[in-house]
């Protein structure tokens, strides 16, 4: 059975400052890695244990999968999957969100 996939508002807003901050150099290359992104997310729905575990958390329903150089961090529910943030990987992992 297919799990719902849900945006979190600060995965939202993370997704929407990568594209602007992208677009400033490259339009086509920003709209490439927001199609990236949500292409990767549309498969969660299917496959939501496809990630793997979160490295900073021990929390096994807490995983990641990447997207060029973004992780796009999730937490998986028995009925849905919600889209916690999306972070460029060098950047160190603020979870403030709810984990």
């Amino acid at each position: 059975m297919a799990h719902l996939v849900i945006w979190s508002h600060r995965a939202a807003e993370d997704l929407e400052s990568i594209a602007a901050y992208i677009a400033q150099d490259s339009e086509a290359y920003a709209s490439s890695v927001v199609r990236t992104v949500l292409q990767k997310c549309r498969v969660l729905a299917e496959f939501p244990h496809i990630g793997r575990v979160l490295p900073e958390y021990a929390d096994d329903n807490l995983r990641e999968i990447f997207a060029y150089s973004y992780r796009i961090i999730y937490r998986v529910e028995p009925k849905q999957v919600t889209i916690a943030a999306v972070v460029h990987g060098k950047r160190l992992l603020d979870l403030a969100v709810e984990p």
